[in-house]
């Protein structure tokens, strides 16, 4: 189909890219004024190895309802090209990696111009798109009036094929049959800071083959190919590719009149034919790699399957076109004003006016307007508002862990608000069943891209029914967080993609939490909203021994820009708080969060909940704002604060601090997040979430000695001291568990009643 291509035309455009994105790199650094002493940056040569497979893509392939993730070092050419197309002002074009202009990696929210995925975060991204094109299929199977999907593309470097996430994605089964996915890695040879020795083609081809891809290897264009096609071709081929990657980096920085002296030097049989060949055609036909003829690109881009994914594997050459070419240190080399002339000389551009476009009339302008046309989309129209209620309304009357109730919650949630329930999705990543997502599970199902028979479905003793079908609401992954949490970003983001909102929720063990943060975080910076779930959580869970103990995880929750997290203690708190969470994801302005729960059934009488309706209500309005006081007076001495599955203890401390005269208040807090941030916004002109919770819990003028106590790191609530300037002394976990009791375990880390008794009494006397 490419005769339909002007080829030539591509030509000059691919030329008129690579100038401009060497271009926009050359501006940020020797344009711009920059007294800090800290070097700007960008990736000049690695942006040019992707111009040819770039330029392919959008000036001949691409549809409007495709998606492509861009490998991060190759903003600049996106940027570009979305210049070219008219997406993208002139103004911007100097300013990357400035306070308001181009950021040094695709940025989805940050960046003026269309970018589909956020990258930067190596691996991360460019499985992204993998996700994106599950949560479109997810979508159009529950929602049948969501907007058509087309191809989902991933633009990658060689390099990340080293990052673990890949595989875990690349392997997951559910997505052997997803054809709607392209993968292109540019396969340059170098990484950052060398020339790969062995890129291992033939392994990577056969992980990608075992699970179920298609694979293509664009090693030579046409140009070269057809030299192979003379007499003594064949051997040039085998000398060229028997050749060690850095042999054949080093030919590409030899003159022209070198390239023969070079491949003859272990091949002098093939003299013969390279007398016939001028030493510049020779020099060019070694750099014709697969990845930068653009004829052969569009066709293979055209060819590939419908029905499974595939993985390309474009050779090119980094640097490709500049004078690094080719160079082992040229990853973050700058070109030279003296450089950047020669560039603009071999581009028919003029340095002083660096980002001339097109002229419409030529047939490069042509083409850019007709690319402009078939790639406009339209605007993303939100579906009708979802309302989420404020609570359900069941009473909590019989000792209950928060775990235990989120799955109640959620089993309810399709009888009492089947409007909020319809948007949400579970994920989970083979623990659905030990988070107590069973209930969920059973009433809606297994989420799958095609139906599949339940053999267990007569089992009578079965609890978890497993019907897998393509209206359910859980989506089941392997034992690999990280694709849990890619997935759950992708599904967050499909209220701002395609207009249709979802609420995602993940349940994995609390423990885990810290290796799937960075996707997840990757993901929440990308613009996915959802809610993550870590349960069970710390050394309560005492008889699993430490390697199933979380303890930084309540501190890392507190630290994630664009969540709130939450620990509450009690049933009640747990519905009401996680509900306030259901109605701020999947909105625009909404926020994602993270939940940690436990396993110890806590008794609901403790929390006290007034039984006033009014009370009632300010008792809910005080835990989704951060906390609240069980109990309190104007003689307290000290005051116990307390978050999550301590609070028993906590509570008892109080009551024997009674018993030796010692009257103590006991402060529960939901979320130690929002009670940091109404801190911060003390004196602020532009407050924050969080309101003057602060000041509810600890008023200003009755300051008393504060004892703090969580299960987990006891620096997660020390800025609480701040509040008012009282003495404090933080109790937690701060070395690993073992296995044991719940008491021993308690004693063992000082969280226990004495401990809290103790320090009460230590800070008082």
């Amino acid at each position: 189909m490419s005769d339909r291509i002007d080829i030539g035309v591509l030509r000059e455009i691919a030329r008129r890219v690579l100038w401009l994105s060497a271009s926009i790199v050359d501006a940020a650094n020797a344009g711009r004024p920059n007294d800090s002493g800290v070097k700007v940056g960008g990736h000049q040569a690695s942006s040019a190895s992707m111009v040819d497979i770039m330029v392919a893509l959008w000036f001949a392939e691409l549809t409007a309802d495709d998606r492509v993730s861009v490998k991060p070092h190759a903003s600049p050419v996106l940027h570009a090209i979305n210049y070219l197309l008219g997406d993208l002002d002139e103004s911007y074009l100097p300013r990357l990696r400035d306070k308001g202009g181009l950021q040094s990696y695709p940025s989805r929210l940050k960046d003026p111009d269309t970018v589909d995925f956020s990258t930067g975060s190596v691996g991360i991204g460019a499985t992204a798109a993998l996700w994106a094109a599950m949560a479109h299929r997810y979508l159009a199977s529950r929602f049948p009036g969501t907007r058509t999907g087309g191809r989902f593309v991933s633009l990658l470097g060689d390099a990340e094929l080293d990052e673990g996430a890949i595989w875990e994605a690349v392997m997951d089964p559910a997505v052997a049959k997803m054809g709607e996915l392209l993968w292109v890695v540019d396969l340059n040879r170098q990484s950052l800071d060398r020339v790969v020795p062995d890129i291992q083609i033939a392994k990577l081809q056969g992980m990608f083959a075992a699970a179920g891809w298609q694979v293509v290897v664009l090693k030579w264009g046409r140009m070269i190919s057809r030299l192979f096609e003379r007499p003594g071709g064949e051997a040039l081929r085998a000398r060229l590719e028997a050749m060690p990657n850095e042999e054949y980096q080093r030919m590409l920085r030899a003159a022209p009149a070198q390239t023969a002296e070079r491949i003859l030097a272990d091949a002098p049989h093939l003299k013969p034919l390279l007398d016939d060949i001028d030493p510049a055609e020779l020099a060019a036909a070694v750099r014709d790699l697969g990845g930068h003829d653009l004829g052969l690109l569009v066709d293979t881009f055209r060819g590939v399957d419908a029905d499974r994914p595939t993985v390309v594997f474009a050779y090119t050459v980094k640097g490709r076109g500049l004078p690094t070419e080719g160079h082992p240190n040229n990853h973050s080399a700058l070109l030279t004003a003296a450089q950047m002339d020669a560039l603009a000389a071999a581009s028919g551009m003029d340095r002083s006016a660096p980002w001339q476009p097109f002229d419409a009339g030529d047939a490069a302008g042509r083409l850019c307007a007709r690319r402009r046309e078939a790639l406009r989309r339209e605007p993303v129209t939100p579906t009708a508002p979802v309302t989420v209620p404020a609570q359900l309304g069941h009473p909590y009357r019989k000792a209950i862990s928060t775990q235990a109730a989120l799955g109640r919650l959620l089993a309810d949630l399709p009888r009492d608000a089947p409007g909020a329930a319809a948007r949400v999705v579970t994920c989970s990543p083979d623990v659905a069943s030990s988070t107590n997502l069973g209930g969920w599970i059973n009433k809606t199902g297994v989420w799958s891209a095609e139906d599949r028979r339940d053999w267990f479905a007569d089992d009578a003793e079965r609890v978890l029914r497993w019907q897998e079908n393509s209206t359910g609401q859980h989506i089941e992954l392997g034992i690999a967080e990280v694709n849990l949490v890619s997935l759950l970003g992708e599904l967050g983001a499909t209220w701002s993609r395609w207009g249709e909102r979802l609420i995602p929720i993940a349940t994995l063990y609390d423990p885990f939490v810290s290796r799937a943060l960075e996707p997840w975080s990757y993901g929440i910076y990308a613009g996915g909203q959802s809610i993550l779930v870590g349960t069970p959580s710390g050394v309560t869970l005492a008889p699993e021994g430490g390697a199933h103990q979380s303890i930084t995880t309540p501190s890392i929750g507190l630290e994630q820009p664009g969540c709130v997290a939450w620990e509450p203690a009690f049933a009640q708190d747990l519905e009401w708080c996680f509900l306030h969470a259901m109605s701020r994801v999947g909105v625009d302005g909404g926020t994602s969060a993270y939940f940690r729960l436990s396993t110890r059934p806590l008794d609901p009488a403790l929390a006290r909940v007034p039984d006033d309706p009014a009370l009632r209500e300010r008792r809910r309005r005080q835990a989704v704002a951060g906390g609240y006081r069980i109990s309190g007076s104007a003689t307290d001495r000290v005051t116990l604060v307390g978050v999550g599955a301590i609070m028993p203890e906590v509570i008892a401390a109080a009551e024997a601090l009674a018993g030796h005269g010692v009257d103590a208040g006991v402060i529960c807090l939901t979320s130690p997040d929002l009670v940091f941030r109404s801190l911060q916004q003390r004196g602020s002109r532009d407050p924050g979430v969080g309101g003057d919770i602060l000041e509810e819990l600890l008023p200003a003028g009755r300051g008393t000695p504060l004892v703090t106590v969580q299960d987990g790191h006891p620096h997660t609530l020390a800025f609480l001291a701040a509040a008012r300037g009282d003495r404090i002394r933080c109790l937690g976990v701060t070395e690993f568990g073992q296995s044991s009791s719940l008491a021993d375990a308690y004693r063992l880390h000082g969280i226990d009643t004495s401990a809290i008794v103790d320090a009460a009494l230590t800070l008082i006397s």
